[in-house]
């Protein structure tokens, strides 16, 4: 079965709503948003605007999470994908973010790459970007507030639209400069 995408508009307000509220995100700073932040995002805009679309993730003609485009008057395209929890740990996260990609550059002829970023403590986050063929760019240290206060690693992965088009990957020289000491 494949990953398909289907556009949100305003009239999905409430279903967006009921799904960010009945499930935890244990990796994105508000990991339980109750009803009047996730109302709030939706009064805002977030889920469909100038700067960003969101969709729901399908798969085998059932909603099982939800994806937002954001950044999309720019050649760097950055998402936030959240998976209902009944459907983590199935091994979707790489088809999901592959067709997600397939969906930007074929949609949005502007975009250049295709960015996101999780904590460091995200494994099943971190493997799903490098399983989509993306590349490592940034580890910025302490960037990450939690829940409890303290703050961890923010990873930075990205694909480019050259690399998504020949199915490739770019390796990136990380240490290209050292000092000698």
């Amino acid at each position: 079965m494949t990953v398909t995408f289907r556009r949100m508009t305003p009239d999905d307000g409430g279903a967006v709503t009921a799904f960010l509220t009945a499930n935890r995100f244990p990796f994105h700073v508000n990991p339980a948003p109750g009803e009047s932040l996730a109302n709030k995002r939706v009064a805002e805009g977030h889920y469909w605007s100038g700067e960003s679309q969101g969709y729901w993730v399908q798969h085998g003609g059932e909603d099982i999470g939800l994806a937002v485009l954001e950044g999309l008057a720019d050649e760097n395209l950055d998402f936030d994908l959240r998976l209902a929890e009944s459907r983590r740990g199935r091994g979707l996260g790489a088809d999901v973010v592959r067709a997600l990609c397939g969906l930007a550059f074929t949609e949005l002829p502007q975009i250049i790459r295709v960015e996101g970023q999780t904590r460091e403590d995200n494994i099943a986050m971190r493997k799903t970007f490098l399983r989509a063929g993306f590349v490592k760019e940034a580890h910025y240290r302490q960037a990450w507030p939690t829940a409890d206060g303290t703050r961890v690693a923010s990873v930075g992965y990205a694909i480019l639209r050259s690399d998504w088009e020949n199915n490739t990957v770019t390796p990136l020289e990380f240490d290209d400069l050292l000092l000698d000491v």
